[in-house]
Parts: C-alpha cells; structure tokens; sequence
C-alpha cells in the first residue's frame, strides 16, 4: 500500500546529510537574527553598504544550503523538524509511493545499493492499460479518442472496451508496427500487466446488415445467405439463396451487403446456411439427371 515501509537503509552519508542539515539549520537560525539586525542598522546608516552587503550574501548563501538540504531529506521522507533537535534516523526507510503490489525484488539484506539500482519494482493495477500494435499498412486510419475492443488472453469470451489516448510517432522495426495505448473503461479483476491482449479497433460507426455466421455460407467464392419464407398452406418454410458479400465480423456477427436489394421485410435464416446450401445443392443435381 501506498506509504508502506518496503525497506531500510544505512550508511554514513546519510548520518553526514542529517547532520550538515541540522549544524547549518542551527546556524540559519543566528543568522536570520544578524541580518534583522544588520539590515536595520543600514536602513538607519549606522553600518557602511559594503559589511551589509556581505552579511545578506552570507545569509542568503546559508539559507539556500539549508534549503538543498532539506528538500533531501523530505524526498526521502524523513522528518525535519525531529531532525533539527538533533534526533536522527539512523536507517532511512524506504516507503512505497504509489498504491499497488511487489512484482519483483532487486536487492537482499546487507546489500550495497548503488543510486541507479532498481529496489523494487510496484505495480498499480488500477493504472494498467492496453499496449496495442498496428502495422503500416493501418496507421493512417487510427487516431487518438478511438475505441477499442479487448480480448484478454485464453478468456477469449471476455470483452473489454478502451479508448487510444497516444499512437506513437516513430516504428518499431521487428516488426515494422507503430504502438499505441488506449485506457481499459471496464477492468475487470486479475487484470494484471504482462497479460497477451488482442484488439479491434472501431475506425468509423456504419450501420450494416448483420447475420449470425451460421447464417452465412460460402460456395464456389461466394458468399450466401437464405432468405426465408413462409408456405402456410403446406405449413412449411422456403428458403432462396441471396448473394451477399460479407464484411466486418464480432462476437459471431457478420456484416454482409446484398449483391442485388432486397426489401426491407424480407426474412434471413440465422443458422444452418451450410445445410440449406447442401440441400439446395442435392436437388438441383437430381432435377439435372
């Protein structure tokens, strides 16, 4: 959790920080009162502009090291007043600065640990977002404020939602993609970084005609779907084959556009296209024989 001791540090230079910060801050506090005083003298003429000069330039010089100092010591989160009476951290602890969980440990007890050296490393779930590729040939058509739909790993039946906010500006070579990166609306738990995902990204809004891919069937490279028709005197149904070509697919949908129109109220089978094609087949090659 955020604020969390993960570590202790120790080592001289830290004793030496809390002691230049509390020496010098002991002696800022002397000098605030020379310079009060100084400053008042001149103001009345008494002391000449060159020794004040000097006791301000010393003054301001103590101030900004005692600044530098302590700006230090609350990066590292210690406290400075405790630290001004003297009382000094003898390890520093290191504190979790976000809200997350450990996804790796860099270092052991009694290590020595350079300032570059990763300590820990603290993952936030609730920050994760998706990190998408798109080949060259499809960069032109994807922008910033898009949405995108998510597949997540082997759960290929769980869908996520999420919208680009940055499309990089230069290609990765193997392969020749571009990144982009789009917020997860939808998180859903045990999303954790690293998880394979797979996106579909929505470049423009079309509405289309759609039929379950049941209900589309492809024969000598063309696609088919049945339109449907009911036979109340035999009480049966009639099915015809409509030439279609098909688009965009989703979650067991197909977009298809009809080769000649058909009217509005006309009636598509959704499933079975294979076995009405196959019986359609059957008759036309026993009315040939």
């Amino acid at each position: 959790m955020k604020g969390q001791v993960l570590a202790f540090l120790s080592h001289p230079d830290l004793i030496e920080l809390q002691t230049n910060y509390a020496t010098h801050w002991s002696q800022l506090q002397y000098m605030e009162d020379e310079y009060g005083r100084q400053q008042h003298l001149f103001e009345e003429k008494v002391v000449p502009d060159q020794a004040f000069r000097k006791t301000e330039a010393d003054y301001f010089s103590l101030r900004g090291r005692v600044k530098g100092y302590e700006a230090q010591l609350v990066l590292m989160g210690l406290n400075v007043q405790k630290i001004r009476q003297a009382d000094l951290y003898q390890q520093v602890p290191v504190l979790c600065p976000i809200e997350g969980y450990i996804r790796k440990v860099g270092v052991k007890i009694g290590q020595y640990v350079a300032p570059e050296h990763t300590l820990f490393e603290v993952v936030n779930n609730e920050q994760v977002h998706a990190d998408l590729m798109v080949f060259e040939k499809d960069m032109h058509r994807v922008q910033v404020g898009q949405k995108v739909l998510l597949t997540i790993g082997a759960a290929q039946n769980t869908e996520l939602q999420g919208t680009i906010y940055a499309v990089g500006k230069a290609f990765e070579q193997n392969p020749k993609a571009i990144h982009l990166h789009a917020d997860i609306e939808n998180k859903k738990k045990g999303l954790i970084p690293g998880t394979y995902v797979k996106g579909r990204i929505i470049t423009e809004n079309k509405a289309q005609f759609a039929v379950p891919e049941e209900g589309m069937v492809r024969h000598e490279d063309q696609a088919y779907v049945f339109m449907a028709k009911e036979d109340p005197e035999n009480n049966r149904w009639k099915f015809k084959p409509a030439e279609v070509t098909p688009g965009n697919t989703h979650n067991g949908w197909v977009g298809i556009t009809f080769a000649k129109p058909v009217a509005a109220t006309t009636q598509i089978a959704w499933n079975n296209a294979y076995k009405l094609m196959a019986e359609m087949r059957k008759e036309e090659a026993e009315h040939s024989h």
